[in-house]
């Protein structure tokens, strides 16, 4: 397997992932503490880039006021009293963290309570629960990637398995239930690994390296960012920042084996990090990190194919503000976006049934460095993983307006890089 690793950006200082991926090139694996393909051609048919979706992705401000489509599903109904939260850390940063972090929060209130760490897990830095609730996954960011399965409520770990590349840094459960994705940052890959009626997990049954196109400006090789099912269940979509490249793929749930179906590329040097769906499924939302930018896909559910529209503001003025990813509310009425350099969150209005994005406005983060967001459960939280400052922000949303209100002081968690609210 070619690794293709190399670094992808500085922001400044601080732990980043070029630090961390520097460090890792130039040091011994770390092994956590629980026991632990080649690359393929390319098909044929690679997509050009392709037009803007139809209705015209636009932030401006004439676009039409009302947002979203009636069509969209509403929120869950709240739920009530003390709830689990995982936290996601580094372990061998500066004042890193032990393992996962284990909290709870109050789902009326927001109020995080701290109680304990996950140990045996080495950089956690990106967390997964599988759809019935019962198993925790995590990936062991380090040189010889790997992802661990954590059984819940008792958190005992059932083991870790290689990723086969390196730098995992993100992951996510297949809808089945049957299998989980991840990517390895550092190597450009993707892998599949089958998840067991208790939720261990089994040996890697694939693993695809992206070995084209050839990597975008400022970039020494692929980096896969993100691999995740499509709302249709039928394709996977790896995000890749090094070749400015979303790849779409075919699961075949019988052996758990990856056949590329089409291919979307983005400008040279966006940089794109993570998408984010529109809940009707005919959309999607694309974070690029590089090129401080947002664009508005068009998804046809029949081929996987993804069309990439033009390029959009974040609203965080002339500086860097390197946006991480995208959140959608559970009406398909708002998104959100998080930006690390700017210590923001990006407000846009959701219109055309999906097909555009007007920006409302941004509201500090009261962090530093937002790595990762996510909402509660009922979609009514919202928590913010501050990285830098070692901090999880907790904001309310307003179900109606969007509008975002922070609830208490931000919750002190060791290089807080993931929070996943159960």
């Amino acid at each position: 397997m070619s690794s293709g690793a190399g670094p992808s950006r500085g922001t400044g200082g601080g732990w980043t992932r070029r630090r961390f991926v520097g460090a890792l090139a130039g040091a011994a694996a770390i092994t956590t503490a629980s026991a632990c393909a080649a690359p393929r051609a390319d098909p044929a048919g690679t997509t050009p880039l392709p037009k803007a979706p139809a209705d015209g992705p636009s932030a401006s401000a004439s676009a039409p006021s009302s947002p979203a489509s009636a069509s969209a599903p509403s929120s869950p109904a709240p739920a009530s009293g003390p709830r689990p939260l995982f936290l996601g850390t580094y372990t061998s940063g500066d004042g890193g963290g032990k393992g996962i972090g284990v909290a709870t929060y109050d789902a009326a209130t927001g109020a995080i309570t701290g109680g304990g760490v996950v140990t045996g897990v080495a950089n956690p830095s990106f967390l997964a629960a599988h759809p019935d609730g019962r198993t925790l996954y995590a990936v062991a960011e380090q040189n010889a990637g790997a992802v661990t399965a954590v059984r819940l409520p008792g958190n005992e770990v059932l083991g870790s398995r290689s990723t086969g590349g390196s730098g995992p840094c993100h992951l996510s459960v297949h809808p089945s239930g049957r299998w989980l994705l991840s990517a390895n940052y550092a190597s450009g890959s993707v892998a599949v690994h089958p998840v067991d009626a208790s939720g261990a997990l089994g040996e890697r049954t694939d693993l695809v390296t992206h070995t084209s196109p050839a990597p975008g400006p400022g970039q020494q090789g692929p980096h896969a960012h993100q691999f995740v099912t499509a709302p249709d269940g039928g394709h996977l979509l790896a995000v890749d920042l090094g070749t400015d490249t979303v790849y779409s793929y075919r699961l075949d749930e019988s052996r758990g084996t990856l056949t590329e179906v089409s291919r979307a590329r983005t400008r040279p040097g966006a940089g794109p990090r993570h998408l984010t769906f529109h809940p009707g499924g005919g959309y999607a939302y694309l974070a690029n990190e590089a090129d401080d930018t947002v664009t508005v896909c068009g998804y046809d559910p029949a081929t996987g194919r993804l069309s990439v529209g033009e390029p959009q503001s974040t609203g965080t003025g002339s500086g860097t503000s390197y946006p991480a990813q995208l959140l959608v509310t559970p009406n398909g009425s708002y998104a959100f976006l998080a930006n690390r350099g700017h210590n923001s969150l990006t407000r846009y209005a959701i219109e055309a049934g999906g097909a555009r994005l007007r920006l409302l406005d941004t509201v500090p983060v009261d962090g530093d460095f937002p790595r990762h967001i996510t909402f509660s459960p009922d979609g009514r939280l919202l928590f913010a993983a501050n990285q830098r400052s070692s901090t999880v922000t907790v904001f309310r949303v307003d179900q109606e307006s969007g509008e975002l209100r922070r609830v208490g002081k931000p919750f002190a968690s060791p290089l807080a890089v993931c929070a996943l609210p159960l």
